[in-house]
């Protein structure tokens, strides 16, 4: 997964992640992720996002492809941004999709959300707000349509399954085997030792990263990793997902070693990725110990 790359590779040979996210005041996030997408390795980010923030989005980083999409008076991206199949045009020839950084809660961008979940089959991660925008409905998010990877934290996680945060701390690995089964999606448990949980009920526990990463935004960038991996292994989504969640993990630490725990932001993950590649590589004789 992270070996030599062929020597005729072009950017076409490790796929493209159309990133789905931001509104206004929440830009950051979309553009996080489609940075983190190109950082581990995909070929090509896009970010589709509501038109208000794009330059934001479009100023984070010149790598970036941008977007934009009709939007709602509050700045969040619209139902209108399915008319004209203008959508449909964007998802076309894409490899993963990454749906919810900074997507916002707004009533008309939640069913928004609701309805590309669900049209469509194309391998997706599905993260932050677009998860809350199943709270009460988790019975729609379906793995069935094609490979779904979603990545919750605790309080996400509580709203999906009508739990409180207490009871799902109580009984991580249950719950997230419970829930990728009945779903049958790939879910990611974050939080201390993340878990990474099949719908055949096998579960991953992580075992990289520290307490300097819990900041705004560390999310965003796993959820940019986790889709550029798999954009590099489309028919591996598992392992790939368990890839960058070790992955993320690492950066986080390497990060650590120069900004301790304190001083950790979301972004010292993109900026320590390449080293954490590397240490990986160097590790290759023994990977098999990289995950336990």
């Amino acid at each position: 997964m992270i070996g030599p790359r062929p020597r005729e590779a072009n950017k076409g040979s490790f796929g493209h992640v159309l990133v789905i996210g931001g509104s206004l005041g929440k830009a950051g996030a979309a553009a996080m992720a489609g940075m983190s997408a190109l950082r581990i390795g995909a070929g090509l980010a896009t970010v589709a996002t509501a038109k208000s923030v794009l330059a934001t989005v479009a100023g984070f980083h010149p790598e970036l492809m941008t977007e934009p999409c009709e939007e709602s008076e509050a700045g969040t991206i619209s139902l209108r941004a399915l008319e004209y199949a203008h959508l449909d045009k964007l998802v076309k020839g894409k490899t993963v999709l990454a749906i919810g950084p900074g997507i916002s809660r707004h009533p008309e961008t939640s069913e928004f959300v609701r309805t590309i979940v669900q049209k469509y089959p194309v391998p997706t991660v599905l993260d932050a707000d677009g998860l809350n925008a199943f709270e009460g409905d988790a019975g729609q998010m379906l793995g069935k349509l094609r490979p779904l990877v979603i990545t919750p934290h605790p309080g996400e996680m509580a709203r999906l399954t009508g739990l409180s945060i207490p009871e799902v701390q109580k009984d991580r690995i249950g719950i997230a085997r419970s829930f990728a089964r009945e779903h049958e999606v790939v879910v990611v448990l974050k939080g201390h030792r993340t878990l990474v949980a099949q719908p055949d009920g096998e579960v991953w526990v992580n075992t990289t990263g520290n307490p300097g990463m819990a900041t705004g935004g560390t999310g965003d960038i796993l959820t940019g990793m986790v889709a550029g991996m798999i954009a590099q292994n489309a028919s591996r989504v598992f392992e790939a997902t368990i890839c960058a969640i070790y992955l993320h993990g690492l950066a986080g630490d390497v990060a650590c070693e120069s900004t301790g725990e304190q001083s950790l932001v979301a972004s010292d993950l993109i900026q320590f990725l390449p080293e954490a590649l590397r240490r990986v590589r160097e590790a290759a004789p023994n990977a098999n110990i990289l995950f336990r």
